[in-house]
């Protein structure tokens, strides 16, 4: 069994930063991506981030330059550092692993931005 623990998610003002984490355990080897996704009440899941084992990212036009995704191939753990939140970055947000021939998914952590 392959298990994803997220961290990091919380209440934000505009403007403000977080950092998200996401740990795999379990069952799984050559992890080739990371990633993140995320959805906000009543739209479609959208990726955030992505990046390969080999450091290669991939961002949505909506978050660059402002978040950034990083990971630590020895712990199996994928971040995600926000910075200067919107509002319009309030959304469950999940991170998925492709390993295995498969994609894990995360159970999601909660991010808030309001004043």
């Amino acid at each position: 069994q392959v298990h994803l623990v997220e961290s990091g998610g919380d209440l934000v003002q505009p403007g403000g930063s977080l950092r998200l984490s996401c740990a795999a355990s379990g069952s799984i080897f050559m992890i080739p991506v990371m990633g993140w996704y995320r959805q906000a009440p009543g739209k479609e899941r959208e990726l955030v981030a992505s990046i390969t084992s080999g450091g290669r990212t991939n961002y949505a036009d909506s978050v660059k330059g402002r978040f950034t995704i990083s990971r630590d191939n020895a712990k199996k753990t994928v971040y995600l550092q926000m910075n200067g939140l919107k509002t319009e970055d309030t959304a469950v947000y999940r991170c998925n692993v492709l390993g295995n021939g498969r994609n894990y998914w995360g159970q999601g952590t909660q991010v808030t931005v309001s004043s």
